[in-house]
């Protein structure tokens, strides 16, 4: 083969790239997914979608990149980058977080929303509530109710 013809071959081969992390120790990396269970869902799948749009527009302190993607017809979701837990943790405990996962805890509308959350640090967990199957993790992993020491995010990520 001519010296020609190498170099074609390795300029048509698709470039290959990868991820130096070091400047992020403590990175979280967060999926979520919301299942539209019946069709008065769609209203609070609506609500979400506004306030999600305004999360990326916004991007909240620590939160590096937001991606949305489709699960199915009738679910959706995203993956989030956040620097640190801390970081996360500050998000959720304020608005508009606070206020969609008090309302959707009082009722769900027939909807399943879920999120699996993996820290570089190392550790993993998860959380689903109202899906009609497992996924994710849960379609290997026990069960394990989320109460007691095992109630919040950050202790599920201890365990």
């Amino acid at each position: 083969m001519r010296a020609s013809d190498e170099q074609a071959v390795r300029d048509s081969r698709p470039r290959r790239d990868s991820v130096d992390l070091s400047g992020y120790p403590d990175l979280v990396v967060v999926y979520l997914g919301f299942r539209v269970g019946r069709l008065r869902g769609l209203r609070a799948l609506l609500g979400i979608g506004r306030g999600l749009s305004q999360v990326q527009r916004e991007m909240p302190d620590g939160l590096l990149a937001h991606e949305n993607l489709v699960y199915g017809l009738n679910h959706i979701g995203m993956r989030q980058y956040w620097r640190d837990l801390e970081s996360l943790e500050a998000f959720t405990r304020s608005d508009p977080h606070k206020t969609w996962w008090r309302d959707f805890s009082r009722d769900a509308a027939g909807n399943g929303f879920w999120h699996e959350a993996y820290r570089l640090s190392g550790g993993m967990e998860a959380i689903y509530v109202g899906m009609p199957r497992p996924i994710g993790l849960g379609t290997f992993a026990a069960a394990r109710r989320p109460e007691g020491p095992f109630m919040t995010s950050r202790q599920r990520l201890a365990s």
